[in-house]
């Protein structure tokens, strides 16, 4: 029986086997191999650069950590710090934006990674975020677990640098994931601290549940398009089946409900204040800034570029997200008790809520008129991060003399630290949107314009309306910043004949924390005097 088989499977490989003329073999061969296109995608190593050195770097800071002694731990933070300059280096050559990787070799023109001028901005927003909080914690982390930190930070700016470049759901869902994951971590990563440790658990338990309902909504759009790639996505919702129409609509909202949470927009905020009051005061920073650059990135992505067949669908959903969000936050910062311990972080925490409502805006508008809106969004990002991490830098610097970080311990700043009041003033009046923070009003306008020429004049009114309301508690900050120190007559006499009081306690501030101080206030200023260095981004295509 098995001579049986050989002798069919011969025969039959026999005639499976093409008749060739004589000496025409090995043409006829070579011809067949060069009609079939090769399925191994080439990989452009340095449009991929910034997320992969980020990525070797934290392992090679968690291997590192295991051989140094403990004195010697303080290395690894300047290790993360020379890694971080370095990935940021690496976006220079990529300026260009029109580099693509991981591309699909058979049919359809689709890539898994492109290096955009999206891409570009988007990543030096995130490795600088993430190089200005190192700074905040290279004097942070002797109570802390150094190598786990820096590692933990790394491995999340990694996912963070590759979200913007990713172009198909899998990729895109997988960077969130390596962004959000360590930060759960690092938030948790006071270890005793009982604070730090609900603070963790909500940020985790809230951001699961949001992950897998936007992992249902992916199944969904996979299920109604058959496809992963984001541009593939986009034409064939344009027609789609009739029958599969409402499981495509489900599968979009449900995919932005993720990204909205990791924005912090109302009502996915609930996790904001308990997180960057119980995380160590640079990741409370990073989250504010780098996490909040990641969920924009990732929604601009699946609006935009994937979902504008449904623009009727998440239009007016991020719409009215946007005013609830800028509505809920500046409310919110308006009932903080100056006396309250960590109220300086919790008024933060509240104002980076309503600062996503005001990012929400050029997205939303975008579904009304052109993609171009988006720039407004970027450029408004570019500005928040730049004074928000210049505000955390110096709530950094007071907490070491007031561990409370109370509104009130800011009282009479300006007579003990002079320069530090007058750059945490500027940064709340670019946050306000008054001079002399230009940037700070120019890109509110920026916004503002984006909603009117979108027609949506009811969102401009109430976004009008909340940035007044937000006058109130960043000039009420402010105004403290300049009075006088508790203990000190607001008024002095001249021959009052009481005893002078005692002079308030100083220190030298670590240098880490003075450079990344001067470093945003002298972004802040150099923005303010040349804003269309980022405005510009609001008048450009950045895809």
């Amino acid at each position: 029986m098995t001579a049986d088989l050989s002798t069919t499977a011969g025969s039959l490989l026999a005639h499976a086997q093409p008749t060739r003329a004589p000496g025409t073999g090995d043409a006829a061969g070579s011809l067949v191999a060069a009609d079939v296109p090769s399925v191994v995608q080439s990989i452009d190593w340095l449009a991929i650069a910034p997320p992969t050195l980020t990525a070797l770097a934290a392992l090679a800071v968690l291997v590192a950590d295991l051989f140094l002694p403990a004195h010697r731990k303080g290395l690894l933070g300047y290790a993360t710090l020379t890694a971080l300059a370095a990935a940021l280096a690496f976006l220079i050559p990529l300026r260009s934006g029109d580099r693509s990787t991981f591309c699909v070799t058979t049919g359809a023109q689709a890539c898994s990674y492109t290096a955009d001028h999206f891409t570009v901005v988007i990543q030096a927003l995130v490795l600088g975020g993430a190089f200005l909080t190192v700074l905040l914690s290279l004097d942070d982390t002797r109570k802390l677990p150094a190598g786990e930190y820096w590692f933990l930070l790394l491995a999340s700016a990694s996912g963070a640098a590759l979200l913007p470049a990713s172009r198909d759901l899998a990729t895109l869902v997988v960077a969130l994931e390596v962004a959000s994951l360590p930060a759960f971590a690092l938030v948790g990563i006071k270890r005793g601290d009982r604070r730090s440790s609900e603070a963790a658990l909500k940020f985790f338990l809230s951001s699961v549940v949001a992950t897998a309902v936007m992992l249902l909504g992916v199944s969904f759009v996979y299920a109604a398009t058959g496809t992963l790639h984001l541009t593939e996505i986009a034409d064939r919702l344009d027609d789609v089946s009739p029958v599969l129409d409402t499981l495509a609509k489900t599968g979009v909202a449900l995919t932005l409900v993720g990204f909205a949470f990791k924005t912090a927009a109302a009502p996915f905020h609930f996790w904001v204040p308990d997180t960057y009051v119980g995380a160590p005061l640079p990741i409370a920073a990073y989250l504010s800034v780098v996490g909040k650059a990641v969920g924009f990135s990732g929604l601009i992505l699946v609006t935009v570029i994937a979902f504008p067949s449904y623009a009727d669908v998440w239009g007016p959903a991020l719409a009215v997200l946007a005013a609830l969000t800028m509505t809920v936050g500046n409310v919110a910062a308006l009932r903080q008790n100056a006396t309250r311990a960590r109220s300086a972080v919790r008024l933060l925490a509240w104002s980076s809520v309503a600062q996503a409502g005001y990012l929400l805006v050029p997205i939303a508008a975008a579904a009304y008129s052109s993609d171009e809106q988006i720039g407004s969004t970027v450029a408004y990002a570019l500005m928040y991060a730049v004074v928000n991490l210049g505000a955390f830098a110096v709530a950094a610097l007071v907490a070491r003399t007031h561990p409370g970080n109370r509104l009130s311990d800011y009282r009479g700043l300006y007579a003990t630290r002079p320069l530090a009041a007058l750059a945490l003033g500027f940064f709340l009046l670019c946050l306000a949107g008054l001079p002399p923070g230009i940037i700070g009003l120019f890109a509110k306008v920026t916004v503002f314009s984006a909603a009117v020429d979108a027609g949506l004049g009811w969102l401009a009114v109430v976004m009008a309306v909340n940035v007044v309301i937000a006058l109130y508690y960043y000039l009420q900050w402010t105004a403290i910043l300049f009075r006088a120190p508790d203990g000190a007559p607001e008024t002095a006499g001249p021959d009052t004949g009481s005893p002078a009081p005692a002079p308030p306690r100083r220190f030298r501030p670590p240098t880490p924390l003075t450079t990344a101080i001067v470093l945003t206030s002298a972004a802040g200023i150099l923005l303010s005097g040349v804003p269309q260095a980022v405005l510009r981004f609001a008048a450009v295509s950045l895809f």
